[in-house]
């Protein structure tokens, strides 16, 4: 690439293709590719559309590549728990192989038990578990919805590798110090959900004379209750500094690049910047004005670029609580930067 960040204006998928054809291809014919995407929760409306993950494959397909696109299983309740489940729910939401012309697959397995240890080394994991995809792929497109998160502030290339990549028991590691607490005790009205939904059992449902009690100890830190309740009547408990999580998606992140880096692109689609996740089920708001997508060889340069284009104050204000910030400096300081 002439240049590390290059960038194509607009929402539509010809504004991807232009940036696609104008970037050199580190792809040989014959190469197996896959492109890493997050396909959206069941219910969800604020996904990125397929048609952005169609233009991806075609331009690999043009390049004598081997697409396919995956995702992995996750913690929590929901459309995409089992490697089953998701894939129902990326057909519903539109990502399927006729759609997209090349195959979808789970890379963590049907049953999440797909996965390899690989070396880290670092102040919180010694090693990470991710998804043994990681090692069937000649090289990776890491294609992100870059969005607010709430627990990491935004979602972009860093988290799409940290809790992309890693194995059911490794999202957990990660999560281990978020705890739900009834921080606005006002606010509920006892209706039950964050008990219903919990994948741990770890919430006793409220009665009518008391709110939902906690179990700290079967608690996930899936954080699915906080981000589901109706009246945001939960909030993020943390046993350690907020920072730690922080540092720990990097930590995964900067392990899962160390192994894919130099066979990668990184592409964050700066279009429908919503306050949430697509986990979220739902249609979230807008909270910055559409980009377009950007594209480059290492993902906390574009992260950071991401960033810098969009602002910090719609984050800032979506997620006030949280230190995102750590994240690139966190990302310096252990050498997981352009370069390094």
């Amino acid at each position: 690439m002439e240049s590390p960040i290059r960038l194509s204006r607009g929402d539509k998928p010809e504004a991807l293709h232009r940036l696609l054809t104008g970037i050199e291809s580190p792809f040989k014919p014959g190469d197996k590719v896959g492109i890493k995407i997050h396909w959206g929760e069941k219910g969800n409306r604020s996904f990125l559309n397929p048609h952005y993950t169609a233009e991806v494959v075609r331009w690999l397909l043009e390049k004598g590549a081997k697409p396919f696109v995956f995702d992995t299983t996750v913690l929590y309740s929901g459309g995409r728990r089992t490697g089953e489940d998701s894939l129902k729910t990326a057909a519903g939401n539109g990502f399927t192989e006729s759609a997209l012309g090349c195959p979808i697959l789970i890379g963590d397995g049907l049953d999440g038990r797909a996965v390899v240890e690989i070396a880290a080394g670092y102040r919180h994991f010694r090693t990470v578990q991710v998804a043994d995809v990681i090692q069937r792929a000649d090289g990776f497109v890491i294609l992100s919805h870059f969005k607010g998160h709430l627990g990491a502030g935004f979602g972009g290339a860093i988290k799409n590798l940290s809790m992309g990549f890693a194995s059911r028991a490794h999202k957990q590691r990660m999560h281990a110090d978020a705890h739900p607490i009834l921080g606005r005790r006002e606010k509920c009205n006892r209706c039950g959900l964050c008990a219903e939904i919990c994948p741990a059992k770890a919430i006793q449902p409220p009665s009518e004379s008391s709110p939902p009690a906690f179990n700290l100890k079967k608690c996930i830190g899936c954080a699915e209750c906080i981000a589901l309740c109706p009246k945001a009547a939960l909030k993020v408990f943390w046993d350690t500094d907020m920072k730690v999580f922080q540092e720990r998606l990097v930590e995964t992140a900067a392990a899962v690049w160390r192994v894919i880096g130099g066979k990668s692109l990184v592409v964050n689609a700066l279009v429908k910047v919503t306050s949430e996740c697509d986990c979220m089920p739902g249609k979230h708001p807008a909270i910055a004005d559409d980009v377009g997508f950007l594209c480059g060889t290492h993902p906390v340069a574009v992260d950071a670029e991401s960033i810098r284009l969009i602002g910090e104050a719609p984050f800032d204000k979506a997620h006030p609580d949280v230190p995102w910030r750590r994240q690139f400096e966190y990302a310096r300081k252990i050498g997981f930067s352009e370069g390094a």
